[in-house]
């Protein structure tokens, strides 16, 4: 009597842990793949030449391609990446920086303004009061392209 031996895939539980473990570890294989075509292409050091040796290798021969180039260059790939990082961060500050302050006088700005005015004595209270709720309402000259002129007083 031969009884035949029972593998782990002859369960139904450790059969589906199987093949979730065997596909875990095949997108994880191509993640690597993917940063590793990354970094040569992000790496500044390296020659056109060199990157393209080191994409055919990857490519070519994936495994052999990865492990070599993870032993060799793999001790500044996490620097390369985190300085691009840092640097799109910077891109990023510096686009919300001009964004922000690229619009013109804000209605403040624009408020304090006409208080000045109205101290110097060049505009009634009533000019005043009328500009203000054109800028508040955001129809005032902060609102049209920066421009400075004062509202009319005689209509």
């Amino acid at each position: 009597m031969s009884a035949q031996p029972y593998l782990a895939y002859d369960f139904p539980l450790l059969g589906a842990f199987w093949t979730m473990l065997v596909f875990f570890l095949w997108i994880m294989w191509f993640i690597l793949l993917f940063r590793i075509i990354g970094d040569i292409f992000r790496d500044d050091d390296l020659s056109g030449w060199a990157k393209a040796g080191w994409l055919v290798l990857c490519i070519v021969l994936p495994f052999l391609g990865v492990f070599v180039y993870v032993i060799a260059r793999g001790k500044n790939m996490g620097r390369r990446e985190i300085a691009q990082a840092r640097a799109q961060q910077e891109e990023f500050n510096a686009y919300i920086r001009e964004t922000a302050a690229g619009g013109g006088p804000s209605s403040i700005d624009e408020l304090a303004r006409l208080s000045e005015i109205r101290a110097r004595g060049d505009i009634t209270d009533e000019e005043f009061r009328r500009a203000k709720e054109l800028v508040l309402s955001g129809h005032g000259p902060a609102e049209r392209s920066g421009s400075t002129t004062m509202p009319d007083s005689g209509h």
